[in-house]
């Protein structure tokens, strides 16, 4: 009986109850966008991270770590790097060379971080090879080549077969330097790798970074030298797993991860979340009052309605139950509507994805790709349903208070 009157009651002004039951489903609809937007900005600054320098987890020697020595090199890198790369869950793990550094050209000099790379295995690790947008990403046998960020040459003024000379100590701290022909420019999406990062052949590095032995004397370094294992894997689940089969392998080198490396990365990831709810807040508090103002002008309109219900014995009770009812009727109405427009959104752009090229320089600064794919946990969407549910609930409680406060008497007298 209730829930009938509550039905037919709300169809009785089709145009307010419509405006109501758009406004649900757009407000809906735009907390589910707006929370895809937020997750895929912060999903796009991770991924970018991790593709152009952090990798998933990272091996080094400890106390490279905390001195940034070159003399702190991994022992027996190849054994670690077939290990790493044995592993099931692993799509990549490349070996680096790590020198700091300056890059001078005949313009300008710059400080710098020097890989020595392999560029095969990293390849598998970064997407420096699928970044470069002249040259090549050491294609050929040529020695001595080099590979950097488009914002750096920039600065250096130079371009394609320009020399650049880099200048950093070797193993036993002597200033050494060497000459490299620009093979390839990169532009990673990322302002500071771009302007900092250079990419040379390991080989190349390697005898640079190692003195030359007098003749008859005994090698004192070993003639593979790395500084880091990067790995990647086929996603974030297995990381903790990985980093422990790591750790047990070789327990006296430092594996980290990612949320380790980088503890912006870890913030931006547990406030993905987060995110989505303050989104959802702003939206659910803007419904609340528009349900309220909607519901008490139904109220005032049928005073003297409600005053003859009263009158002739349906109880208080009754009364406002049947304007929670209408509430929750309309927000029924508009919140399956509102989540499936939401959801049909989030999986086309996390699809197709949203160009934001016209903005490419400010998205670099921020370490933010060119292409926004949106994306949303699967909780929102139960989060969405369960406060859109509970906002229509407590929006509804003072119109159905002012309905049962009125005294059928004077209610019944109201023109």
């Amino acid at each position: 009986m209730i829930f009938q009157l509550a039905w037919r009651n709300i169809w009785r002004n089709r145009t307010r109850s419509l405006v109501v039951v758009v406004a649900i489903l757009l407000g809906i609809w735009a907390a589910m966008f707006m929370s895809g937007f937020a997750s895929g900005m912060a999903r796009s600054y991770i991924q970018n991270a991790i593709e152009s320098k952090v990798a998933h987890i990272q091996v080094h020697h400890p106390k490279f770590v905390e001195e940034g020595s070159t003399i702190h090199y991994l022992p027996q890198p190849e054994a670690l790097l077939a290990f790493a790369k044995s592993q099931a869950a692993v799509e990549g793990a490349t070996l680096r060379t790590i020198v700091t550094g300056m890059i001078g050209s005949s313009r300008s000099n710059r400080g710098t971080e020097v890989w020595g790379i392999s560029s095969e295995d990293e390849s598998a690790v970064s997407t420096f090879d699928d970044d470069i947008v002249a040259g090549n990403f050491f294609t050929d046998e040529r020695k001595n080549q080099i590979v950097l960020g488009q914002k750096l040459a920039d600065n250096l003024q130079v371009k394609l077969r320009s020399k650049v000379v880099l200048t950093f100590q070797d193993l036993e701290g002597i200033i050494t330097a060497g000459a490299f022909r620009v093979a390839g420019i990169y532009e990673s999406g990322n302002a500071e790798v771009d302007e900092s990062l250079v990419l040379v052949q390991q080989t190349d590095l390697l005898g640079l970074l190692t003195p030359t032995q007098e003749a008859g004397g005994q090698d004192t370094f070993p003639s593979t030298i790395s500084h880091e294992l990067a790995v990647l894997l086929d996603g974030p689940r297995q990381i903790d797993t990985i980093g422990q089969i790591l750790q047990n392998a070789f327990p006296d080198l430092l594996v980290e991860n990612y949320r380790e490396l980088a503890p912006d990365l870890r913030l931006y990831e547990t406030q993905i979340q987060n995110i989505s709810l303050i989104y959802l807040i702003i939206i659910l508090l803007a419904l609340v009052f528009g349900i309220i103002n909607t519901m008490l002008m139904a109220v005032l309109e049928r005073i003297r309605e409600l005053g003859m219900l009263m009158a002739v014995g349906m109880n208080k009770m009754r009364v406002f139950s049947m304007i929670v009812f209408e509430t929750l009727l309309l927000t029924l109405l508009g919140v399956p509507v509102g989540v499936f427009l939401g959801y049909l959104t989030v999986s086309y752009f996390g699809r197709v994805g949203i160009d934001l090229s016209a903005f490419s320089a400010a998205m670099q600064e921020y370490g933010l790709s060119e292409m926004l794919h949106l994306e949303l946990d699967p909780i929102v969407y139960t989060q969405i349903i369960i406060g859109v549910t509970i906002t229509a609930i407590l929006a509804s409680l003072y119109p159905a208070w002012k309905a049962i406060r009125l005294r059928p008497v004077e209610a019944i007298r109201t023109l």
